[in-house]
This record gives C-alpha cells, sequence and structure tokens, in this order.
C-alpha cells in the first residue's frame, strides 16, 4: 500500500530491518508522526503478524479505525481490535490493537503467544503497571518458550536507554516531527479561582485569539463536567469531552473533524496516542489523575497531581501540529521550573493486589525473576499477596489457586472478582454483575448512594449502555450460580470488607471503617440516617485525617457479618480508661467494636500493665501522696543528685520504671484505681537500701535547729535544699549549715519578723559583713521592738521581741 507522508514513513525499512535482525528494537517519535498506525502496517506488508498494546481502551480503538481506513476497510477485517468485553477480528486480521492488560492475560493463557510474530509496545514511556508488567512477561517469554517473538517499544521522549537495555541492547531508531512554533501563555487562577474556572478562561482567551480548535486537557471526567458547564454558553462552538468512560460513538465525534470550531475537554488519554484533528490552540489545566495508595489508612484511589515537565511538553506539542500554535499553561510562569521531570511510574505509587495475582499466576510470586524497568516496592506487593491469600486467590505458599486463576481470568481488580464471584452465590449472578459493574466504573455515576445509581442506571442515565454491556459479560462469567436475596449492599461489602462502617454516634455523620479509619458523609446526603454503610468509594484530601465518602450502601450488623467473617474476633481488653481499669471482652469487627461485657477474672498480670498505664498517664497521682510523702520524694530525689547512687531517682519515669521494688505487693493484688491508694511514703521507703536507712535524715534532715532553738522544715522543692528562716533566729550563726555529708550548702531564706523574704544567701559569713548593714538599714525603724544588733554575729538569737527575750 502506499503510505501517508507522515514523519515516521522514512525509517520504517529501519525498524523493519531492526526487528529481523536483532528481534528487538526501540523506535522514539513524538505523537502525530505515525507510529502508532504507520508502523504496524508496515511490519504487517513485510509477512509478520502484529499485536499492538495500547495503555487505553479509547486509544486501542482509535489506532485499529484509522488503520482500517487507511486501509479502505472495515475494522474486524485485516485490522482488529479487543478490548475488555468486546473484540472484532476476523480470519484476515494480520494486525491485532489491544490493552496491555488484555495482553497480558492472553500471554497467561497462552505464554507463546501462538500466531503472533511481533509485539508493539506503544507509548510505553507512559509507564502504566499494566504496560511495565506486560513488558517482563514478554522478555521472560522470549528468554523461554519464544526467542523468535520480535518486540517493538515506542516511545514519544527521549528517555529510551532503560527500555533499550532491557531488551538486550536494542536498536534506538529516531523518527522526527515536523512541528510549527508553539508560543507560550501562562494564566495562572486569580486569587481565589478555582482550577475549572481558569481554564474555561484561557479557553475563551484561546477562541478569541486563535483559528482553529481548542483541546483543553484535564485531569478527570468530573473537571471536565465543571468546565463544560462555564462553557455552556458558548452558542457557536461546540464543547466535546473526552475521556475513557464516555460511549463509543461520542468517543469518535471527539476525534473527528466538524463544520463548526471546537473545544475538546480530554483528559489524558489525548497527551501521546491519539490524534485530535484541527487543534491550533492548547488549554492546559497542569493536573493529572494517578493512581495513589494510602497503605496506612487502607484507602487507595485516584489522586490529582500535577503533571512532569515532559508532559507539559507533549501536551504543548498538539498545538503545532498544522501550523503555529499556543499553549495556556493554567499556572505561574514561575512555577514550571518546580515539575518534575517525568511522571512517577504508576508501579512505584499503585495499590499493586491485581500485579501480584498476575505475577502468581505466572510462576513468580514475588517477581524476583522477572527483568523490570523498575522492580514493585517489595512493602505494596507484600501487602497484595496478603490480601490476595484472604481472598482465596493464594494458598499458605503463595501459589495461586484454582479460584485465584478464576478471579485473574475475569480482567478485574480480584477485590471485584471476588465480589462477583461470592456475590453471585449470596445475590445471584445478575445483581452481583451490576454492583461489579458500576464499582468497577465509578466515575459513571457522581450519586453517593449505590443503589440510586444502580436505578439510574437501569433507567437508562448517562453511561447506562456501557455499564449494562459490561454487567452482561460479567453475569456471563458466572453463569451457574443459584439466584440469591439480591442485597446490592452485600456485593459491596464483599469487595470491599474492611470498609464496612459504623456510625460514631447517634446524629454523626462520622463512620469507623473496619480498617481503622474514620470516613465521613457530605452534608445533606441521604445515607446519613444509616447506622451501617458498606462503603465502595473513599478518599482523603491531603492534611485531613479523616475520608469522604464518594460511594456507599446502607448496610446493618447482619450484613457484615455474613460479608467479613474472616474480619471478626473476640478478644479480653484490658486497659486504662477514663481514669480507671476498663476489662472487658469486646467482639469486633476489625476495628469496630459489636460487644461489649465486663470481665470478672481479668488477667492480672494485664491488670497489672493497665495499672502501670494509669500511673504514667496520671503522673502517680493514683496513689495517695500526703504531705509527707511527697517530701520524702523530694529529699530521695535531692540524695540522688547530691550524692547518686544508692540513692534512688524518683521522677515519674524513674518510679514507674521501679515499680516492682516499691508498690508490690500493692500493684500485684489491685484491680482498680481506689486500689492503689496506698500511702504512697511508706512504699517510697522500700526504695531506699537497707544500709542507708538510717542515714537518711542525717543526710537529708527534714527539720534543722536554728540558733534560737527552734526545728525549721528544710524545703527540698527546688535545685537546691532551703531553709525558710527569720533573720532574729539565726544571729550567732557563722556559716549556713551543709547536708549530705557536707557537700551541699542549704541556702537561707531570712525572713523579716512579718515573715517576708529579706534576703537570700548560702553565704552567712559574707552576708553578715556586707549584705546584713542594708537589710538592718532598711527594716529596723518599720520593726523596731525587734532586735537589730550591729554585730549580729555575737548577737543572742530570738524568736520574739524585744521585751520577750
Amino acid at each position: 500500500m502506499e503510505f501517508p507522508d507522515l514523519p515516521v514513513r522514512p525509517v520504517l525499512g529501519e525498524v523493519t530491518s531492526a526487528l529481523t535482525g536483532h528481534g528487538t528494537a526501540v523506535l522514539v517519535a513524538p505523537p502525530g508522526t505515525g507510529k502508532t498506525t504507520l508502523v504496524p502496517l508496515a511490519l504487517a506488508e513485510a509477512g509478520l503478524r502484529v499485536v499492538v498494546a495500547e495503555p487505553r481502551r479509547l486509544a486501542t480503538r482509535a489506532a485499529a479505525g484509522r488503520m482500517a481506513e487507511l486501509l479502505g476497510e472495515r475494522v474486524g477485517q485485516r485490522v482488529g481490535y479487543s478490548v475488555r468485553g468486546e473484540r472484532k477480528r476476523g480470519p484476515d486480521t494480520v494486525v491485532e490493537v489491544v490493552t496491555s492488560g488484555l495482553l497480558v492475560r492472553r500471554l497467561q493463557a497462552d505464554p507463546e503467544l501462538s500466531g503472533v510474530d511481533v509485539v508493539v509496545l506503544d507509548e510505553c514511556h507512559e509507564r502504566h503497571l499494566d504496560a511495565d508488567l506486560l513488558l517482563a512477561l514478554l522478555l521472560d517469554a522470549r528468554e523461554g518458550l519464544r526467542p523468535d517473538l520480535k518486540v517493538l517499544a515506542t516511545s514519544a521522549t527521549v528517555a529510551a536507554e532503560r527500555v533499550a537495555d532491557l531488551l538486550g541492547g536494542a536498536p534506538v531508531l529516531h523518527a522526527r516531527a515536523r512541528t510549527h512554533p508553539v508560543r507560550v501563555e501562562h494564566v495562572p487562577p486569580q486569587r481565589g479561582e478555582r482550577t475549572e474556572s481558569a481554564v474555561a478562561r484561557a479557553t475563551r482567551a484561546a477562541l478569541s485569539e486563535q483559528d482553529g480548535d481548542v483541546l483543553v486537557f484535564l485531569p478527570g471526567a468530573g473537571e471536565i463536567r465543571r468546565v463544560a458547564g462555564h462553557l455552556a454558553d458558548l452558542s457557536d462552538v461546540d464543547v466535546l469531552p473526552l475521556h475513557g468512560r464516555l460511549a463509543h460513538s461520542q468517543q469518535d465525534t471527539a476525534l473527528r473533524a466538524g463544520t463548526r470550531r471546537r473545544v475538546v475537554l480530554a483528559t489524558a488519554v489525548a497527551e501521546s496516542s491519539l490524534t485530535v484533528p484541527g487543534v491550533r490552540a492548547v488549554v492546559d489545566s497542569g493536573l493529572a489523575r494517578v493512581s495513589r495508595t494510602d497503605v496506612r489508612r487502607g484507602l487507595s484511589g485516584l489522586a490529582t497531581v500535577r503533571v512532569s515537565a515532559a508532559v507539559a511538553e507533549q501536551r504543548a506539542g498538539r498545538a503545532g501540529r498544522q501550523g503555529p500554535g499556543v499553549v495556556y499553561r493554567c499556572w505561574p510562569e514561575h512555577e514550571h521550573s518546580t515539575l518534575p521531570d517525568y511522571p512517577e511510574p504508576e508501579i512505584r505509587t499503585a495499590e499493586l493486589t491485581r500485579l501480584a495475582l498476575e505475577l502468581a499466576c505466572w510462576g513468580t510470586p514475588d517477581g524476583s525473576a522477572l527483568s523490570w524497568w523498575d522492580v514493585p516496592p517489595s512493602g505494596a506487593l507484600s501487602a497484595g499477596r496478603e490480601v490476595l491469600r484472604g481472598l482465596g486467590a493464594l494458598d499458605g505458599s503463595g501459589s495461586v489457586t484454582e479460584r485465584g486463576r478464576r478471579m485473574a481470568g475475569f480482567g478485574l481488580h480480584p477485590r471485584l472478582a471476588r465480589a462477583l464471584l461470592d456475590g453471585a452465590d449470596s445475590a445471584g449472578s445478575e445483581v452481583a454483575a451490576e454492583v461489579v459493574a458500576l464499582l468497577d466504573n465509578d466515575n459513571l455515576t457522581t450519586e453517593v448512594d449505590v443503589t440510586t445509581a444502580l436505578s439510574r442506571l437501569r433507567s437508562g442515565g448517562p453511561g447506562a449502555q456501557r455499564w449494562r454491556e459490561e454487567a452482561r459479560r460479567l453475569a456471563a462469567q458466572v453463569p451457574d450460580a443459584p439466584r440469591g436475596d439480591g442485597d446490592e449492599a452485600l456485593v459491596v461489602a464483599l469487595a470491599q470488607p474492611e470498609r464496612l462502617a459504623r456510625r460514631r454516634g447517634e446524629d454523626s455523620a462520622t463512620y469507623l471503617m473496619a480498617s481503622g479509619t474514620a470516613v465521613e458523609l457530605r452534608s445533606g446526603s441521604a445515607l446519613r440516617g444509616s447506622e451501617w454503610l458498606a462503603v465502595a468509594v473513599a478518599d482523603r484530601a491531603p492534611g485531613r485525617s479523616a475520608g469522604v465518602i464518594r460511594l456507599a450502601a446502607p448496610a446493618d450488623e447482619e450484613l457484615a457479618r455474613r460479608a467479613a467473617p474472616a474480619l471478626l474476633s473476640e478478644e479480653d481488653e484490658i486497659s486504662w480508661a477514663d481514669g480507671d481499669v476498663r476489662a472487658v471482652r469486646v467482639r469486633r469487627l476489625g476495628a469496630i467494636p459489636l460487644a461489649t461485657r465486663p470481665l470478672r477474672d481479668p488477667d492480672p498480670e494485664q491488670v497489672r500493665r493497665a495499672l502501670l498505664e494509669g500511673l504514667r498517664a496520671e503522673a502517680l497521682e493514683p496513689l495517695r501522696w500526703n504531705d509527707d510523702a511527697r517530701r520524702l520524694r523530694q529529699r530521695l530525689a535531692f540524695l540522688h543528685r547530691a550524692i547518686g547512687d544508692p540513692w534512688p531517682a524518683t521522677d515519674d519515669e524513674s518510679l514507674l520504671e521501679a515499680a516492682d521494688r516499691w508498690l508490690e505487693p500493692e500493684l500485684s493484688q489491685a484491680r482498680r484505681r481506689a486500689d492503689l491508694r496506698l500511702a504512697a511514703g511508706e512504699a517510697l521507703r522500700r526504695l531506699v537500701p537497707w544500709s542507708e536507712v538510717g542515714r537518711l535524715d542525717e543526710l537529708a534532715p527534714d527539720r534543722i535547729a536554728v540558733p534560737s532553738g527552734a526545728q525549721i522544715r528544710v524545703d527540698y522543692s527546688a535545685e537546691q535544699p532551703a531553709l525558710p528562716v527569720k533573720l532574729q533566729e539565726v544571729f550567732g550563726w557563722q556559716r549556713a549549715p551543709r547536708i549530705a555529708d557536707g557537700r551541699v550548702p542549704v541556702v537561707l531564706h531570712l525572713l523579716s519578723p512579718a515573715g517576708r523574704p529579706a534576703a537570700v544567701t548560702g553565704d552567712l559569713e559574707s552576708f553578715w559583713r556586707s549584705g546584713y548593714p542594708q537589710v538592718r538599714a532598711e527594716l529596723r525603724g518599720r520593726y523596731p521592738k525587734h532586735p537589730w544588733p550591729e554585730d549580729p554575729t555575737g548577737a543572742t538569737p530570738t524568736r520574739g521581741t524585744n521585751r520577750r527575750r
């Protein structure tokens, strides 16, 4: 055939020669060069049977349609395609376009890929999980069963060296695109403006300033709907959505040039593997939707992230295909340099349960026998295998079971496969298939209530045709299941038993999931009266501890028990709660308490640990701390600081660590807080070694005799021991007393006759000489009845006035 004059045409012969000579090759060619359509046709013309693996369903159908059009044929003749639930091919088909995930399934069933000469991995730079797995399996198949199988990897970026190495040092070929200059305009959101509003504003600017159609990149279908709403008043322009969940007819409309100007609102499907004709301006939101897993909270799904610099460049290039163009970037110019270079490979961030099942089916559960572009993270892969064991898809050794192979054959995430398989038995094949089809395409609805969403789909609402076709396909895979009770919530719960949730309070909108994560219903939700929910979809905004419920079905405790028997447990819980020991037997569903009853004879050791927990939580206050006990604790603490061993530390942590020594036998016999009301002072004395008991009062005396004859109590509450005493009572002392075997001077807090502070000193000799004259001058006029001798060292100490001496 005569190939169109596209940029890839000059290298078609080189591609065929490289594959014939080396068996593998890498072709780097920007979007729009014809690599997706011309290369497979050229290989077929050379007598090779070709399978093209595309990352998306939409691109799969579009590529097959374009190739068939070039041949002047209908799809299904020499060019066909296969996606999950749909196949168009015939006996004359020599080029078949399939999704990467479907080719993985085909390879699992037939590792030799009988009847295939070449596999083309299109757009491998996008690093989708299925594509990375497919590459690893193909390399393994080539090494063993099919060394003659040829593999061509195509990429729209120059990051081809790594895949060339994986393909055994494959030759790298380049096709240069004939592009026109693209001017960059930055149109960031204004203060307080939402992204969708900024995108709509930039789109209006593109329509007024440029000729041709406008291609707008948005992260998802929800944003597409909202931007379309902002542009609803454009009467002379066709505003068309383009994303993977649309009906085929709507997708085809967006991919065909029209008679009027068009604004095509697209997700990432239009970045590289699809050509949207007529585009002269691109509006880029700068956002993309990617898989993310919050392992700690048990939430996984899609997150909105900033695009990489490589993706932004690809998007911009769409404006320069047919002439000079403009890209309007909806972020500040200074932020562009902070974008990551390339997208994060999905294998590093996604939940890997499905990958784990495919690896087990291949015979290498941990994937270690395969060559990877990026090795799957061991933690995420182990978590996936644990889920599969719980679903019965893997046995104890990690090998796939017959049930697991059947689940893998459904082409669903293993959780949904389990819901289809077991839900058909419990709720009936039809209901199970309908629910699973909805859960697998949850963006078909904006409803939060599963029952309402299904009702609208059954009555022919948006997306109904696609949903109905998928439900029929799934129902056909469990045809022998008996008719069940039709419980939709049960099917949801079978898919995500860890997301069964119970309301936290009678009027609360917050629910606790069995996984232990809190989730909330939006205000006004019709589900807010439900005690139990089977949560299908929930996500969490950054910075928030609780997730938000996006799709759920009302449930009850009986249903929860039926759906998640493996999560049921009963255990004794003995802990410190609400200021006392709580000893109960709790029946739970995961983290959700179902029933509680008191324990009559709790385990003594657990009670002891709970009491210690309470003492720690309340800083030992449950004990009976009278003034004498507190002073003893202070005196012991002083000796520990001044002398050290064998005098014990008496801070909270040290006392708790030494509880076995000073709180026994009381602690071992106590059962509740009231039993700890022992005299703490008596217990503390157990920490003092027997050999030192008699020296306590000598080293850290409770009271010290002063010259007046009074016994004054020493204050040990501060770092330095202090003696608060009236100044007249220490007349005659030459030096302040020292304690702790003379190591530490006692600080004298000298008081006026009224008991108010007059001076503080640890050096009494210096005070008499230089400080006392000033104090005497200030106070003797105020207290004339008390003695104020000029030489206090020779004066008679007194507690009273001059008359009472």
